[in-house]
């Protein structure tokens, strides 16, 4: 008895997290857009209650949600591509589509001592395997995290090398085995935006890749962190 009343408290509280977050960022926008974030919100109140996804993850989920809403998208959370792939937001404007990947920053204890090696890996993996389910990807950080993104994925295909495709391919090898990467996806996929997601003021801003890699690699430290 004692553990459900727990559970439907910590239920509780998400719910009325997701609730307040929802209402700041419906404050003055229009009803058609509010109807479509509550969608969204009350998914993500479903899919926590089966215990697949946390609450700082979905807040940033529901955020970029109002971002890519106002910019005419239709949006799905959790969105099952295929068998073993779903995806963050899947957004369908007209005939096209986006898929926005949302990254907290955390790496788990088993990767402590080659965060950064395993987060390129992690990044170029994402890029790769949904590309291919949509017309554009991006990904979604907080402002305070900065994503060590491989340069690689923001030039165009036919601008790059097999050898750099190959690179990738070997860092990808390391952590993921079951399925691999494949080498085509690798070759053919591409980063196509960063939306910086702000939850305290929930907002979301799009900037293209070029822009954020050359805003990271001002800060000296982090001029390692784009080497892929």
């Amino acid at each position: 008895m004692a553990l459900r009343i727990a559970k439907a408290l910590v239920s509780s509280k998400f719910e009325e997290d997701l609730d307040t977050l929802t209402n700041k960022a419906c404050n003055g926008e229009d009803y058609s857009s509010c109807k479509k974030l509550l969608v969204v919100k009350q998914e993500l109140v479903s899919l926590y209650k089966k215990n697949l996804v946390k609450i700082n993850h979905s807040a940033m989920e529901l955020v970029c949600a109002k971002a890519l809403i106002k910019l005419g998208y239709d949006v799905k959370v959790e969105y099952k591509l295929s068998e073993n792939l779903v995806c963050d937001l899947y957004c369908i404007k007209g005939e096209g589509t986006m898929i926005v990947e949302v990254e907290t920053g955390f790496v788990s204890p088993e990767h402590a001592l080659q965060p950064l090696t395993y987060y390129y890996a992690r990044l170029s993996s994402k890029i790769s395997r949904y590309s291919a389910y949509s017309n554009k990807f991006a990904l979604g950080t907080p402002p305070n995290h900065i994503l060590p993104l491989p340069s690689y994925f923001v030039k165009p295909p036919r601008y790059r090398s097999d050898e750099e495709a190959w690179k990738v391919k070997k860092l990808c090898d390391i952590y993921y085995q079951n399925p691999p990467i494949r080498l085509e996806d690798i070759k053919y996929a591409r980063l196509h935006s960063v939306f910086i997601i702000d939850v305290d003021n929930v907002s979301a801003e799009e900037i293209d890749p070029e822009t954020y890699i050359q805003s990271a690699q001002n800060l000296r430290y982090m001029r390692m962190m784009t080497k892929y």
